[in-house]
């Protein structure tokens, strides 16, 4: 009890409305009530245990972060609870800067994910395709369509096949003031050249041979609205003008017409090609790249964001059962562990029609190695690897690999710590002593700090092999 009133104290100095417990059913019954952003437990407990306890909020409170005190008799779990989704453990005796570090960061990593949910919620609220994950990559994008999506400007969205980019060009609009008016979108690659500019701009009766009426183009069709031109860098050069001209006057004349009539189309445009090489090679005009690349979002591939992996595949099987009628409750952790760790050249369209499979193919509660694929099991993923210049001590350069190891695994110190071959209180001693020599600054796994630290060389190193995620 005078560690628990102890460390209330401490909490409170610290700002924070606490809430106490002194076993684990009293906490479950208090955190139901009081939905704290934050539980600090301890690993033993009188009747119950800590990962008793973290089972059952992360039932009742999915999103509560969960930090566990230990024992050095009590570490193997506390490794567990991070196992099964804590967010950080501290051994005893407390370090109060230690417990205040976490405490922050879980803090601010649930303030994250509530902006992320937000902003999920409003685009299926307007219309948009729910886009999934939680990784520093895709909230950078969802940053991106909430800051452009109101404004008028022509956006380029870039990325690999099968990230999305028509999902983008549906959210933007969705998002935006012309969410009422039409969205219209084509693929520029699957049209032939002869029928390009008909296509686009529009023909009068008699253009051309088989031209029996007036057809509209997707600019009419899209006045109002949203154009979304995939594959643009498909379009002919001498197409490319009279398309500049619209963008920039809002005007446009059919094929064969003689009469100019006025559009309204907020452009979006995607392309797999390098629109700069094109340029120098003259297949792609320089003012009409400018013009579409007024504002740019990559998107990127599934391999880089590899810790939305479990979101996705369990949204895709809960959109499956619902479309087959099946029961599927999640997925084996072997079957999982193949997912993560497959490098998706076709990123979520791929994932996708994965998941589809083994839907189908799967007539128990969980998907199984057995579902995938068959070629999943053989292929090897990608090799990670970084650059350090020549001239590091060991010291920094030890500190890099770390750093880049535990950002690669989305900051969890456990499977870093058994990536490395270390123990945890060995990583957290590193750690720790990284903090200190920034001179009190938070430690975050961005590495903005850690790599202003790192003294300038004249050239590049070897790349190093990093850990799989």
């Amino acid at each position: 009890m005078a560690t628990l009133e102890a460390l209330t104290e401490v909490l409170t100095s610290w700002g924070h409305k606490v809430e106490t417990a002194v076993d684990g059913h009293e906490a479950l019954k208090k955190a139901l009530e009081f939905r704290p952003d934050v539980v600090l437990s301890d690993v033993v407990m009188p009747e119950t245990s800590g990962l008793w306890l973290l089972r059952q909020l992360r039932e009742e409170l999915p999103d509560c972060p969960c930090i566990f005190l230990t024992g050095r008799g009590s570490i193997d779990t506390a490794v567990e609870a991070i196992r099964e989704g804590a967010y950080d453990f501290i051994e005893k005796p407390l370090d109060t800067a230690r417990l205040k570090v976490s405490i922050t960061r879980a803090l601010e990593r649930r303030e994250t994910e509530r902006e992320v949910q937000g902003l999920r919620r409003r685009l299926k609220q307007l219309g948009g395709t729910e886009f999934i994950g939680q990784s520093q990559p895709m909230r950078r994008v969802f940053e991106l369509l909430e800051k452009v999506a109101p404004s008028k400007a022509s956006v380029a969205v870039s990325g690999e096949s099968g990230t999305g980019k028509e999902v983008v060009a549906r959210s933007l609009h969705n998002l935006s003031p012309r969410r009422e008016k039409p969205f219209v979108a084509i693929n520029c690659a699957s049209i032939p050249a002869t029928l390009m500019e008909s296509e686009i701009f529009g023909h009068e009766r008699g253009a051309f041979t088989g031209a029996d009426q007036r057809r509209a183009g997707v600019f009419e069709l899209a006045h109002g609205g949203t154009l979304f031109l995939d594959e643009v860098g498909e379009i002919p050069i001498e197409l490319q003008a009279k398309l500049l001209r619209v963008l920039e006057e809002g005007r446009l004349r059919r094929l064969g017409g003689k009469v100019e009539i006025e559009v309204d189309v907020r452009v979006v445009c995607a392309t797999n090609r390098d629109l700069k090489a094109e340029i120098k090679k003259g297949n792609f005009r320089e003012d009409l790249y400018f013009r579409l690349n007024v504002f740019q979002i990559a998107l990127p591939p599934l391999r880089e964001r590899r810790e939305d992996i479990p979101l996705l595949v369990q949204h895709f099987v809960e959109k499956f059962n619902s479309d087959s009628g099946k029961r599927v409750k999640g997925v084996h952790p072997d079957a999982m562990e193949l997912l993560k760790n497959h490098d998706w050249p076709g990123n979520i369209r791929e994932l996708r029609n994965c998941v589809e499979r083994a839907v189908i193919l799967c007539d128990g509660e969980y998907l199984m190695k057995d579902h995938l694929p068959p070629d999943m099991a053989g292929r090897a993923p990608e090799k990670a690897s970084f650059k350090l210049p020549f001239g590091l001590t060991l010291d920094v350069v030890e500190r890099e690999y770390i750093l880049s190891s535990l950002e690669r695994n989305s900051g969890n110190k456990a499977r870093t710590a058994e990536m490395l071959g270390v123990s945890e209180k060995t990583l957290y001693n590193k750690l720790n002593r990284y903090a200190a020599e920034a001179r009190g600054e938070t430690f975050t796994t961005s590495r903005k700090s850690a790599t202003s630290q790192v003294p300038p060389a004249p050239s590049a190193g070897p790349d190093l092999p990093l850990p799989r995620s």
